[in-house]
């Protein structure tokens, strides 16, 4: 019986360790080394806040992993950039940084924040959603704080790094997607709800109207009372008329959400997958405990 015994703790363990061994495996292969430069997009370009102090920046080098200054284009951003990018306040703060790597088409947009608990406000899918709706594509872009900020200044960082590049960004979709920063951070403070539910929210809204494509303010407020519906949410009076009048300007300044389709796919399924993990959704990890569940009554059942 201790033979028995043996054994199937042996298989038990081994069966752990290759779970393990699969997981990490999965895991490892989702970096990439951003030291190779991109000979057809050239230097990765760091955009740092110009209220940084000296230390901060190289604090901030170090959260974007910048081991090598010469490897990349740096520039700084300014409150004025922010006055010229967005008709923002020339007394702001600027703080948050960002490193943008461009990629080929058909990459994608990938948002990291290297290091959230600074971030306090801006989600990593609240600054895709802005970047897409500001025309920005197939990049890494990765956001970064030495200290405690909101995180919206980020943003305007994130413009000048394609104005230096010679890249001419639309001034009326740089603007909008700076509101619809706004609105999202204020949605999930205002409101209560959870960041992520505003951001499938928005990006939900941006599916539907690539799909139906409105004609008018009235199909607008339809399509953003259907997806309201559909994630049972409920806005005050006011957001509500927020959202209608953000979409509307989005809509009258003709915004293709069809051209990044793709995009909003891959968005919306990233961010329902991390809904679904935080709600109890079983997947992957909870097959296996019910696996080895049966495997350990089955061994107790042979005494």
């Amino acid at each position: 019986m201790r033979r028995i015994l043996s054994i199937g703790v042996a298989v038990v363990f081994a069966l752990i360790s290759g779970m393990l061994t699969f997981s990490a495996g999965v895991s490892a292969s989702e970096g990439e080394n951003d030291n190779v430069i991109d000979e057809k997009f050239g230097q990765p370009i760091v955009v740092y806040g110009e209220s940084l102090t000296e230390e901060q920046k190289e604090q901030v080098r170090r959260l974007l992993d910048v081991d090598d200054p010469s490897m990349v284009q740096e520039h700084i951003v300014t409150a004025e950039d922010l006055v010229n990018y967005i008709n923002g306040d020339p007394n702001s703060n600027m703080y948050s940084s960002a490193k943008i790597i461009r990629k080929e088409d058909g990459h994608g947009l990938e948002v990291k924040i290297m290091n959230p608990e600074s971030i306090t406000q801006v989600t990593k899918d609240m600054y895709a959603n802005a970047l897409l709706t500001a025309g920005i594509e197939n990049a890494v872009v990765e956001v970064a704080s030495p200290l405690k900020v909101t995180g919206h200044s980020a943003l305007t960082g994130i413009y000048k790094a394609y104005h230096v590049e010679g890249e001419s960004l639309n001034q009326d979709r740089m603007e909008v997607a700076n509101e619809e920063l706004s609105l999202a951070t204020k949605l999930a403070e205002k409101e209560g709800m959870d960041q992520e539910k505003v951001s499938e929210l928005l990006t939900q809204i941006k599916q539907a109207i690539s799909e139906q494509n409105p004609a008018s303010k009235e199909e607008v407020e339809q399509i953003i009372q259907e997806q309201l519906d559909k994630l049972n949410l409920e806005l005050s009076p006011e957001d509500r008329e927020l959202l209608i009048n953000l979409f509307e300007k989005m809509r009258t300044i003709n915004i293709d959400f069809d051209s990044v389709r793709s995009q909003l796919e891959t968005l919306a399924n990233d961010i329902r997958g991390r809904i679904e993990d935080v709600t109890g959704d079983t997947g992957f990890f909870q097959a296996i405990v019910n696996f080895f569940k049966k495997i350990i009554e089955w061994i107790a059942s042979l005494f």
